[in-house]
């Protein structure tokens, strides 16, 4: 039996909510190991002069306690 546990990361990106998604994974995964998913809860954008200026995005990491 596994043992996981799930913390609550945000990030931004200037360019999608994907990259802000990948950058979260790969700053946690500097301290956390054994990273198993990754949930979207929540998406936002901040908007400067009528144009998308930075994306941001909620998550949740479930990694695998050894």
């Amino acid at each position: 039996m596994a043992v996981l546990k799930v913390i609550e990361i945000l990030s931004n990106s200037d360019k999608s909510w994907e990259d802000a998604t990948k950058k979260a994974v790969k700053h946690a995964s500097k301290s956390v190991k054994n990273i198993r998913s990754v949930y979207v809860q929540d998406q936002s954008a901040i908007v400067k002069d009528n144009e998308v200026a930075e994306f941001r995005v909620n998550l949740k990491i479930t990694f695998e306690v050894k």
